[in-house]
């Protein structure tokens, strides 16, 4: 085995930018977690402010792709974002940020009553 000695500043210096590529690392896993998650109609149509009839509308025409089960539509939210950037829905960037952060509080409710029956 071979050691090797350093300064102490250097060393916390070095961990420094570790925790730093660390920090980042995890917050690019949530961001694409986020955009990989899905929401269902009625929430894309609370938060965006949208009807149902604008959302079959798109859906009719193969302008936003959705996947239908057990009778109830789910969205990614990339998709929802791509919509909006392609002002295919006139929303604001301030609207898909409600729906993103309402979707993790639902998501974080959900999973503490699953773990406290």
């Amino acid at each position: 085995m071979e050691v090797i000695t350093f300064e102490s500043q250097a060393f916390k210096s070095l961990m420094s930018k570790m925790d730093t590529i660390f920090d980042y690392v995890i917050s690019q896993q949530n961001t694409q977690d986020e955009e990989d998650s899905w929401v269902d109609s009625h929430e894309v149509c609370t938060y965006l402010k949208i009807s149902d009839r604008t959302l079959q509308r798109l859906r009719s025409e193969k302008k936003i792709s959705y996947s239908r089960i057990r009778g109830k539509n789910f969205y990614r939210i990339s998709e929802v974002r791509r919509m909006l950037h392609e002002n295919l829905i006139r929303q604001s960037e301030e609207h898909l940020q409600d729906l993103i952060q309402n979707h993790r509080k639902n998501v974080r409710q959900k999973q503490s009553t699953q773990q406290h029956p």
